[in-house]
C-alpha cells in the first residue's frame, strides 16, 4: 500500500509536492514531494510554463513563452530567449536561489519547441533545466 510523504519525513528547507510523481502509476492518488536541486528544476518550469496574468493573486508571475509559440522559429527565438530569462530573474516572482547563465532554444525533429535553461549554484556546478513547449 503507498504512502503519502509525512511532514516529519521532510528535512529540506526546500521542498514542494510533485506536480508529476516519481514512479506514479496512472490514477495513483499518492502525493510525492520533490526536495533540493529537484524542486528548483520543478520551480523553474512552472515559472516558465505559466502563462503570466493567469495567477491572479501575481498578475506578473509566469513568462510571456506563449505569445511565440506560432511565430517562424528565427523570429521566435530572441523572444523566447528574453521572456524565459526575463521570468526567472524577476525580482518579485523569479527564482532567487540560482545564477541563470544561458538559456538555449531550439526545435525538436517532430516539430516540438524546446528550451534549456543553464544555472548554478553558490557550489559553481552548472545545471540545466529542460521544458518543452
Amino acid at each position: 500500500m503507498d504512502t503519502m510523504t509525512q511532514l516529519t519525513d521532510i528535512s529540506s528547507l526546500h521542498w514542494q509536492p510533485a506536480l508529476q510523481p516519481r514512479d506514479a502509476k496512472p490514477g495513483a492518488s499518492v502525493a510525492d514531494i520533490v526536495e533540493n536541486l529537484d524542486d528548483i528544476h520543478q520551480a523553474l518550469r512552472i515559472i516558465l510554463g505559466t502563462p503570466k496574468g493567469s495567477d491572479p493573486l501575481r498578475p506578473e508571475f509566469g513568462s510571456d513563452l506563449f505569445r511565440y509559440l506560432d511565430h517562424p522559429v528565427d523570429r521566435a527565438r530572441p523572444h523566447v530567449v528574453r521572456e524565459a530569462v526575463a521570468a526567472i530573474s524577476h525580482p518579485l516572482y523569479g527564482e532567487p536561489r540560482i545564477q541563470l547563465l544561458k538559456v538555449l532554444f531550439s526545435i525538436e525533429a517532430d516539430g516540438g519547441a524546446h528550451l534549456c535553461a543553464q544555472w548554478k549554484l553558490a557550489d559553481g556546478v552548472i545545471r540545466e533545466t529542460e521544458l518543452r513547449l
